[in-house]
């Protein structure tokens, strides 16, 4: 389970209008460009601990006002004339449509009841469906492109079959927004039962041993409110029954003595075979507090929950074993130790397995032991452990990612999602003499590959501290700093970002003659917790300061140099390119900010701000205001400053970092900057944060980007005619 405004670069406006800036000199002829629209200036003055910082843009967080929608409409209309004319373009998406065309795609895998259930992007196809194959037959269970009707698209977001395979409950949600409905459908017919649930975009569905009913996570507010990942409730659904009844297993207040934070998550984790479930309440750190009680008792509605651990036990995987606990420690041992317990004293635990050189990050239960997926800097490694300890490491065929283990405690051995930054993912099967062999359930694409490489590489950064990256070019690179390059970071929540993933749609960047890196800097979770740490909170300027000191390594090496150099971000990485942006605009050709946390400040505005707290800092807590301020890549826009070409994406129905983030860091840029690149907004108005999106909505965006760079780095062939 786990701001004083250089008013030069205004128009005057009055509230409630738009005007039209003079379009950026971008080098070519404009005729046919919109002009972009220049955002109104409502000036917003904020005190923090006796700091006062202007907001112009606090109007954007209101996403009812009658100058949103035309901004975004203008901006992306103005970036799309921009982008288009681009040459070659179009030439470049048929090469990413290729790509990507050929390229399918492995989701969830669950053996159940003799069936094994997959989830799949088939080749040519724009979105995810879910399978079932069984007796040697294929069928489609749930098809989502099926369901959009002419507007829009629906996304399958999650799913998970019962013990015996003869129910499936699954969610879906339309156009990216993730905001799930639960229903649930009989394998044998493909027909859905009337049970559907709303509001389950973290529905977690549990099912009990015998397929009877299923343990649920229900959110309680809508969807446009700030409170919408707060104080949501566990509870459980019989399979026939009214959903509107279904008991709550557990809310805040519920139980007397479990009293916990509006932004944690109350889930309950059934596990095969045991009498007893697990309640974790978490939140945005990789750690949970953990109680246990029989699930029949949990049902009846009057369990006793016990406690199994609290967030300072820093347990990040857990599984109930027969009559045994296995945990996942951190507390005192930052790159994970297991511990093994008893039901009945769940609290008297021993260690079975001790921390060792790489990062335990997880296990899986099978019937020959648990397989553990360990994490060494970037680079994964499989072993298994025997329910007494003793552990046995696998050789790999490649140094790759493990996305996934999938393990049934019936059955021995496991399938994993594995793949490389030239070797496409497939689902592989690890028996239990450790062969380790391609399903073959993913088909291979015709992608040839021999004409590229790979180099990991370590930079030395200002502190002294060794952060891994990786390269992936064409064969017979010349290190003379002419070649454009594009580094990406994200370096947050502890998590391993950018580890060894099939190359795909990037290679026709790289056919283009570009170097397409991946920074793996602190903040993630390459080598454990002190890793996170070290870029977590007041430590967060380690994150886009390690980014940065890979691209002056990268420099000083001649791979490339700052008229050629682009960085790129995604969500949290917002952060870590927009302060390296703000930091170093000097070192930059290109910046790709997609989807980014910009204002951090203003979190308190959005569904998912509160959650952020453990991670980011609390605003009301003077540590949590500097922390915060720390990261704050819009409150770091200075006047005048010569800033690099950006571009900006966003999705207006995003859950995750609401669109004001890069709305207001796309105005404050435009007006700030003293240089003539162009600062450009692209908006999807029917995706989110890109995890729902389809195959169509990626390849256009991937075009997108690929140009904006290649245009940015001068490489001969893109670039417009003036």
């Amino acid at each position: 389970m786990r701001a004083e405004l250089n008013r030069r670069h205004f128009l005057a406006v009055s509230s409630g209008a738009l005007a039209m800036a003079a379009t950026p000199r971008l080098a070519f002829a404009q005729t046919a460009v919109p002009p972009a629209p220049v955002a109104r200036v409502e000036v917003v003055k904020d005190t923090y601990f006796g700091e006062t910082l202007s907001d112009p843009y606090r109007w954007m967080e209101n996403y009812k006002d009658p100058d949103w929608l035309p901004f975004l409409k203008g901006q992306n209309a103005h970036t799309r004339a921009v982008l288009d004319a681009i040459p070659n373009r179009s030439k470049l998406l048929k090469r990413i449509q290729q790509l990507s065309g050929d390229t399918v795609l492995t989701g969830r895998v669950q053996n159940a009841g003799g069936k094994l259930f997959y989830q799949q992007r088939t080749a040519g196809s724009d979105n995810f469906r879910l399978f079932v194959k069984s007796a040697g037959k294929t069928r489609v269970l749930v098809d989502p492109t099926k369901l959009g009707g002419k507007t829009g698209h629906v996304s399958l977001d999650w799913w998970k079959a019962s013990p015996d395979g003869s129910h499936v409950v699954y969610g879906l949600s339309k156009d990216g927004s993730e905001d799930s409905v639960l229903h649930v459908l009989v394998t044998a017919s493909g027909k859905d039962l009337p049970d559907s649930i709303p509001n389950t975009e973290s529905g977690n569905p549990q099912w009990l041993d015998d397929g009877s009913g299923f343990f649920y996570n229900q959110l309680t507010s809508p969807p446009e409110s700030t409170e919408r990942y707060l104080n949501s409730q566990a509870r459980y659904h019989k399979l026939g029954t009214d959903p509107s009844s279904d008991p709550v297993v557990m809310k805040r207040g519920l139980v007397a003595n479990i009293v916990y934070e509006k932004i944690q998550m109350p889930m309950v984790a059934t596990f095969a075979g045991a009498t007893h479930a697990a309640l974790f309440l978490s939140d945005v750190r990789p750690e949970s507090r953990i109680y246990i009680a029989p699930v029949a008792d949990i049902i009846a509605g009057n369990p006793k929950w016990v406690q199994v651990a609290t967030f300072e036990d820093e347990i990040t995987d857990f599984a109930i074993d027969g009559g045994d606990i296995y945990m996942l420690a951190n507390h005192g041992a930052p790159r994970g130790r297991i511990l093994k317990a008893s039901i009945s004293a769940p609290t008297q635990s021993r260690q079975i397995v001790p921390q060792g050189p790489a990062v335990i990050e997880g296990f899986a239960r099978a019937k020959d032991g648990f397989y553990l997926t360990v994490m060494d800097g970037g680079i994964y490694r499989l072993k298994r452990m025997t329910r007494e300890g003793s552990v046995t490491e696998f050789a790999l065929p490649f140094d790759g990612t493990i996305g996934a283990i999938y393990a049934n405690p019936d059955e021995d051995g496991a399938l994993v999602s594995y793949g490389g930054w030239l070797k496409p993912t497939g689902v592989w099967k690890i028996d239990t003499d450790g062969d380790f062999t391609d399903t073959r359930l993913t088909p291979m694409p015709k992608i040839s590959v021999a004409a590229y490489e790979t180099k990991r590489a370590f930079a030395i950064a200002r502190d002294g501290t060794k952060i891994p990256y990786s390269l992936i070019y064409k064969k017979g690179l010349k290190l003379d700093g002419s070649t454009p390059a594009w580094i990406s970071a994200y370096g947050s929540y502890g998590i391993s970002a950018y580890t060894p993933s099939f190359a795909g749609k990037t290679l026709a960047l790289i056919d283009a003659g570009f170097i397409v890196g991946y920074a793996n800097v602190r903040g993630g979770g390459e080598y454990g917790r002190e890793w996170h740490k070290a870029g977590q909170l007041m430590n967060k300027a380690n994150t886009w300061r390690d980014l940065i000191d890979v691209c002056e390594d990268l420099c000083a090496k001649k791979y490339t140099s700052p008229s050629k150099l682009a960085i790129g971000g995604r969500s949290a990485g917002g952060i870590t390119v927009g302060r390296a942006l703000t930091e170093r605009p000097d070192l930059f050709a290109a910046v790709i900010d997609g989807v980014g946390w910009s204002d951090p400040l203003r979190y308190v505005a959005e569904p998912n701000g509160y959650g952020e707290e453990p991670e980011w800092g609390a605003i009301n807590v003077k540590s949590g205001y500097q922390a915060l301020k720390l990261i704050d890549s819009y409150q770091a826009v200075k006047d005048g400053v010569a800033y690099p070409a950006v571009l900006l994406t966003t999705g207006v129905t995003d859950p995750r970092v609401g669109p004001f983030h890069v709305g207001k860091m796309t105005a404050r840029l435009q007006a700030a900057t003293s240089s003539d690149k162009p600062i450009l907004l692209r908006v999807d108005f029917d995706a989110g944060h890109g995890i729902g999106s389809t195959r169509a909505q990626q390849d256009n965006e991937a075009a997108d980007t690929y140009a904006f760079l290649l245009w940015q780095t001068g490489v001969a062939g893109y670039q417009p005619a003036a």
